[in-house]
């Protein structure tokens, strides 16, 4: 049985990638106060600040069909959708995309599946609509929000049981010291 891990360098490349169509960017302090602020929501299982529930239901489901639940927790596990309000809270330009991209994968649920929602649809019916919009800017943001999501440090809110730091085989180490030479931006800067 051959076991694919994903390494700190190619999920970097992952998340580089998938940050080119997204509405949003984010920085590590972006990152980094969204997550503390999911946190205490999920902590706190407070109702959302920026997404109605929904929204919150959709986005949720999207999120788990981008990075699925199989033998190892998915992006529902990892409390992704805490993430997501969070973040959206201060973007309206990014909101709005990810609220009409919605709207517009609700009206296709319906046209061809007859439900008013798309997480009411069995997964390979959500795959199936999913890949007509792969291409769009909605599915980028919800995909590139998920990932930063899903690998988040989970004393800030993502991350939830260190569902991410399973999934790549991360160790969490009490302390760490910087290599000598290379870091991670010399590598994705020379595209290596």
């Amino acid at each position: 049985m051959e076991i694919n891990l994903l390494t700190r360098r190619s999920f970097l490349r992952l998340l580089q990638s998938s940050a080119g169509k997204s509405a949003v960017l984010l920085t590590l302090p972006t990152i980094m106060s969204a997550c503390q602020e999911a946190r205490k929501n999920q902590l706190a299982s407070s109702k959302f600040q920026t997404l109605t529930t929904v929204d919150a239901t959709e986005l949720d489901a999207i999120a788990e069909r981008i990075l699925p639940a199989t033998d190892s927790p998915g992006a529902s596990d990892a409390g992704v959708i805490y993430f997501f309000d969070n973040v959206l809270r201060d973007r309206a330009e990014a909101l709005n995309i990810l609220k009409n991209g919605l709207l517009e994968l609700q009206k296709n649920a319906n046209s061809e599946f007859n439900s008013p929602f798309f997480y009411s649809l069995p997964p390979a019916d959500q795959d199936q609509l999913l890949a007509q919009i792969e291409n769009t800017e909605f599915f980028a943001t919800a995909r590139y929000l998920t990932i930063a999501g899903m690998f988040a440090l989970p004393e800030y809110g993502g991350n939830k049981n260190l569902v991410g730091d399973d999934l790549i085989g991360f160790e969490g180490r009490l302390g760490w010291t910087a290599p000598f030479g290379h870091y991670d931006a010399d590598y994705i800067e020379k595209g290596e």
